[in-house]
């Protein structure tokens, strides 16, 4: 770990990651989009096996879940097994792509110094680890395949069917952080990140197995949303020091947002996720504004009345996604850089 120390903690005491910022890293930290598929799926490993993670929020998904799983899945919660505190292999954690088969090429092009730093960890916290995780980490073709296959399976049947609404969830997550930064500052930002974490200045302290201190030296923070772990997060190895430390924090607030994510169905529209964030009329209207439009145009653009499309178009406007400006006699309505961030993410 890139831990400068590690100390003993009081009997009762919660152990706790200081994160210290220089005046770099605070312009530094920047919010994923959506959370990574690959390491969604890793995280919900020991969800799954273990009822005391998320408790009662995930007791619908475990029992679907474990329905659907197949012999091939086995070697997966040897990989990720319930019981070993926090850990969780932290190889499959850095992909930060849009889709499950980018975040598995990235992760398998990974270089061999990210596997062995990954490995080690492996040793330190769970020393009997069967040998095949060994192998699999000094680049084993084999076993590679086996577990890629393995973690394509298990993600089709755990979390493939939930993505969209996941995803709907971040992004109302992300534009809610985006207009807090631009009240509060990058500090508030930080300081409202989780319950479990607090900011106090210039350092971030987040809940860990170990006591530590852990300058972050210029390298900057990249805030990941997770669904699937319960807890904030930090990918701490220390196979590439000049990138951004990880911090993983819940995006899912309270039993309503796990219950929007466990609905039946997910929408499978084009702006399925959009629709879900923002309603599918209100959708439209801010898909319609891509280029600048007055109200009648947005109304014959979406087949709504102007009326319906001049009130959409104020409450996007309110929320910090559309611009509305006078424009000869009428009004022009036009998308903010976050709503044309949040079209992006969509496409």
């Amino acid at each position: 770990m890139s831990w400068s120390s590690t100390v003993a903690v009081p009997s009762g005491e919660q152990p706790v990651l200081r994160i210290h910022f220089t005046a770099e890293d605070l312009v530094r930290v920047r919010v994923a989009r959506v959370p990574d598929p690959l390491a969604e799926t890793v995280l919900s490993l020991p969800v799954l096996q273990d009822g005391g993670p998320g408790g009662v929020a995930f007791a619908g998904w475990r029992e679907r879940t474990r329905g659907g799983l197949r012999a091939a899945m086995r070697p997966l919660f040897e990989l990720a097994p319930a019981g070993v505190g926090e850990y969780v292999p932290e190889v499959f954690g850095h992909a930060a792509t849009g889709t499950l088969a980018d975040s598995l090429d990235h992760t398998w092009s990974l270089p061999r110094l990210q596997w062995t730093a990954d490995l080690d960890a492996v040793v330190r916290q769970r020393p009997r680890a069967p040998r095949w995780i060994h192998a699999l980490h000094h680049g084993d073709p084999e076993w590679g395949s086996v577990v890629r296959r393995a973690l394509s399976a298990y993600h089709a049947v755990a979390v493939a069917p939930y993505w969209a609404q996941i995803a709907a969830t971040a992004h109302t997550d992300r534009t809610r952080r985006a207009l807090a930064l631009a009240d509060t500052g990058v500090e508030g930002l930080l300081a409202g990140l989780h319950p479990e974490v607090r900011w106090t200045a210039p350092v971030l302290h987040v809940p860990c197995e170990a006591d530590a201190d852990l300058p972050l030296a210029g390298r900057g923070l990249l805030l990941v949303p997770t669904f699937f772990w319960p807890k904030p997060l930090a990918l701490t190895d220390n196979a590439a020091p000049d990138r951004p430390l990880v911090l993983r924090y819940p995006v899912a607030r309270d039993l309503s947002d796990y219950g929007q994510v466990w609905a039946p169905s997910a929408p499978s529209r084009p702006d399925g996720a959009l629709g879900a964030l923002l309603g599918s009329t209100r959708a439209r209207v801010l898909r319609a504004a891509e280029a600048p439009a007055s109200t009648a145009e947005l109304s014959r653009r979406t087949g709504t009345s102007p009326a319906t499309a001049s009130h959409h178009a104020t409450v996007l406007r309110t929320a910090g996604l559309l611009t509305s400006d006078r424009y000869g006699n009428g009004v022009r309505h036009a998308l903010t850089p976050l709503g044309r961030a949040l079209l992006s993410d969509n496409s």
